[in-house]
């Protein structure tokens, strides 16, 4: 495999537009982008962005206005059938599958669908069955499965053609957390495996846990393409720190503090008070900073916030839109 061919989903200048004329809306507007495979990269965005639009198009459900769409190095407008073969999509709800039947019966109809034979098709469904945790429940009719069971079989489907190329759409979308969390064990496996992943989910939990890199749509454009570490970090800071005390507060002037440090003080009552910093960064001089502010202070309590992907996720889209 060539250096060119290393991306399992790459997509060049994507358009997508529905409508004609002054009627017409632009849901994609240029997008270009890379997968790997063993990577998660999640897609994020407000309501509208063109998350759904994007994995529509990568899973051959529609065609691109302009641009182009390689998935597992095939074209989808050009070679549909052999990018299909390749992926396996997972979209949130029930869609797709057969309610009246068993689990089992599901997996072998959508089996011989992708054309295995039956002597292959019977181990790559007990494999499949392992693999989500449904052996228990294979020979029950899927109406009876709860919603996070529905799911998994949802991702056992598409694990009986061995994709190159997962794409989830608002997968734990209405599950429990523990659900939530078998889910996500399914999906970290497969991307262990080699499986190239890409996410779009509302529960940046989902984003947290399994993702190393984000891409931010807005506006039918990516706008960011950042690590995980980087994404948080664009909301200005990386923690905050809250100090509670007694007796006279820190002097927490501005001239005391790095550039990297913005702080606040909230005298709550005669005797107590509490600080909050808020960091850009950690290092060894954050460190010093809170031991000269606070060695003689009264400290009762500290508590440490690491910042989470959502207040990020909420900074940066407030910044694109302002």
């Amino acid at each position: 495999m060539t250096a060119a061919d290393a991306a399992a989903i790459r997509t060049d200048g994507l358009t997508r537009v529905f409508g004609r004329g002054l009627k017409s809306v632009t849901a994609l507007g240029g997008v270009s982008l890379e997968v790997r495979y063993g990577e998660v990269v999640a897609l994020l965005g407000v309501n509208g962005a063109g998350k759904t639009t994007l994995i529509k198009i990568l899973s051959t459900l529609l065609l691109p206005t302009s641009g182009s769409a390689v998935v597992a190095g095939h074209d989808v407008v050009r070679e549909p059938r052999r990018a299909r073969e390749a992926t396996s999509v997972v979209f949130g709800g029930d869609r797709g599958l057969y309610l009246r039947l068993t689990g089992l019966d599901n997996l072998r109809f959508f089996g011989m669908l992708a054309g295995l034979g039956r002597q292959e098709l019977k181990g790559r469904i007990d494999s499949a069955l392992e693999q989500v945790n449904l052996v228990s429940a294979a020979d029950k009719r899927v109406e009876t499965y709860s919603r996070g069971m529905r799911q998994r079989l949802h991702l056992a489907v598409g694990l009986l053609a061995s994709p190159k190329v997962l794409l989830l759409d608002e997968p734990t979308v209405g599950l429990d957390p523990v659900e939530s969390d078998r889910l996500r064990d399914v999906v970290a496996a497969m991307r262990d495996s080699g499986v190239a992943i890409l996410l779009t989910s509302h529960y940046l939990l989902d984003v947290e846990r399994l993702a190393t890199r984000v891409l931010l749509l807005s506006g039918g454009r990516i706008r960011e393409n950042l690590t995980l570490p980087e994404f948080v970090r664009e909301s200005g800071h990386a923690a905050t720190v809250t100090i509670r005390g007694r007796g006279t507060p820190p002097d927490i002037a501005a001239g005391r503090l790095p550039e990297t440090v913005t702080a606040s003080c909230v005298q709550q009552a005669p005797e107590t008070w509490v600080v909050d910093l808020r960091l850009r960064e950690w290092s060894g001089d954050v460190f010093k900073l809170l031991d000269d502010l606070f060695v003689a202070a009264k400290v009762d309590d500290v508590q440490v916030r690491e910042t989470r992907l959502e207040e990020a996720f909420t900074a940066i889209s407030a910044q694109l839109t302002a």
